[in-house]
């Protein structure tokens, strides 16, 4: 009896991680030239040039396109445009959606390259900071700039300068002394002494790995930053997250994100931070990582960090969990309790969920928005059949399903399960299918489980290793041959 071996055999290829593993790394949008007008480019990944990434599938891509839009439409509202001018914007601006694609690609690179598929908070985290400096560059020009990418934007003449006597008692705005301020601190990153050299502080930024344009785009967010002393500020912070483990490699994107933490006292702020936030429970051991998660957690005043930490406590965390989430998810402190965190808890609590439980397994959730996140995902699931205590189930066992895009997730993989000889129960015993990739996880392993002729649990389907799912098929293969001829 060859074929029931034939079977377990055949099987799909491995795939070594079982949350959101597509194993197909993105591939970088092809664009060698340099856009003079977008000095943001990949700054805040330290990386430059092109990335050797695996073709990912049209599927994924497509996702990926709608995600980088509605992160592109919420940054445009919330600069003023109507909702008509936004979309008409984002129609015209393919180029710049596929220039965004090919950041997430860059910035996310070793995410990628572990199969591991992005959640919508990554790409809002990744994409938005950007966003924000080009709007920083480009002003009132950031519209002609993403539909025109990778052109740059025809402006307007300036108009000729009219003269002091002619205009006696005009004074001088705080934006022309804020743009001012801004352009001098830049046009002091590119200053050369006799030799042509550059500052020490730059040259030392240079060796750490950032290059002049990202230095530049730092000191356009942060004009402050063009003045730091080598010796006195920038050095020693830098050879004190060194110490404490941070690569070197990650040094420019924390600097790129958080360039305040070389302008506060070692000694008498960063320090004594992170004794307080020790003292909560945060593991000493993991200040590299965390550091890296959210640099902006050391330049954070003990009031904004104790406002977040008085909510842990109120929701029913023990103080050992609350070290927990603060290690693993410290961006949990910049989020307003009036208007963030307490919302969300109240949300959650109307699906009957454990919000302490839910805050400990995946706090990343409570920073999603509740209108644009999580109410869709909540009436995907009650439209299509399921309870709001079966809804509230499901985000309890698996924490992480809100964290998922709607359209380029949930949505795809559920059109599958209807395929699947599965009744909808199994997803409220198991919801982590979600969090499985469709092309190289679902589909291969129900394929060859169908052409087996044999069923298995969907959690055996999706969450057994390699080995241990061809175990199973074998097992439940053998149950299906009768004895006598197994014997033969």
């Amino acid at each position: 009896m060859t074929m029931r071996y034939f079977c377990a055999i055949r099987s799909a290829p491995f795939i070594p991680l079982p949350s959101e593993s597509f194993n197909s790394s993105r591939t970088r949008v092809a664009s060698s030239r340099k856009v003079f007008f977008c000095h943001a480019k990949f700054a805040d990944s330290g990386i430059e040039g092109t990335v050797s990434l695996k073709m990912v599938s049209p599927t994924l891509l497509a996702a990926e396109k709608e995600e980088a839009k509605a992160v592109l439409t919420l940054f445009l509202k919330k600069q003023g445009l109507s909702n008509v001018v936004a979309a008409r914007t984002i129609n015209k601006s393919d180029s710049f959606i596929e220039h965004l694609i090919s950041r997430l690609h860059v910035v996310h690179k070793s995410r990628y390259l572990v199969g591991r598929e992005l959640t919508t908070l990554e790409i809002r985290e990744a994409l938005i900071p950007y966003l924000e400096t080009l709007h920083e560059e480009n002003g009132n020009l950031i519209v002609e700039v993403v539909e025109s990418f990778p052109n740059p934007p025809v402006k307007e003449k300036p108009v000729s300068p009219v003269s002091p006597s002619d205009t006696p008692d005009t004074p001088v705005t705080p934006i022309t002394s804020a743009n001012s301020k801004k352009l001098k601190a830049v046009s002091r990153v590119s200053e050369t002494d006799l030799d042509g050299n550059l500052r020490p502080n730059i040259l030392y930024l240079q060796e750490l790995g950032l290059d002049l344009d990202q230095i530049k785009g730092i000191t356009r967010r942060f004009p402050s930053f063009a003045y730091y002393s080598l010796e006195g500020k920038i050095k020693p912070v830098v050879e004190f997250l060194l110490d404490l483990g941070v690569p070197k490699s990650d040094i420019p994107n924390i600097l790129y994100k958080r360039p305040q933490l070389c302008g506060i006292s070692l000694h008498e702020n960063i320090r004594p931070t992170m004794k307080f936030l020790e003292s909560l429970g945060v593991d000493k051991t993991q200040w590299a990582k965390v550091i890296y998660r959210f640099p902006a957690l050391l330049t954070y005043s003990r009031q904004k960090m104790q406002a977040a930490v008085d909510f842990l406590y109120e929701i029913g965390l023990s103080k050992e969990n609350i070290g927990k989430v603060l290690t693993r998810w410290p961006n949990v402190t910049s989020y307003s309790v009036e208007d963030k965190l307490q919302p969300t808890a109240k949300y959650f609590r109307s699906l009957d969920v454990d919000v302490s439980v839910l805050v400990l397994r995946a706090p990343q959730t409570f920073g999603l928005s509740i209108e644009a996140n999580l109410k869709p995902i909540t009436e995907f699931f009650l439209e299509n059949g399921y309870t709001k205590e079966e809804v509230g189930t499901m985000i309890s066992r698996y924490g992480a399903l809100y964290t998922f895009s709607l359209t380029g997730n949930l949505i795809p993989k559920w059109k599958f399960f209807l395929t699947m000889d599965y009744p909808k129960s199994e997803l409220v015993k198991f919801p982590q299918y979600f969090g499985y990739s469709l092309e190289e996880r679902i589909k291969p392993r129900y394929a060859l489980m169908k052409e087996c002729g044999v069923t298995l649990l969907l959690n055996q389907l999706l969450s057994l290793s390699r080995s241990n799912f061809d175990k199973a098929l074998e097992a439940k293969i053998k149950k299906l041959v009768p004895d006598e001829d197994q014997s033969s």
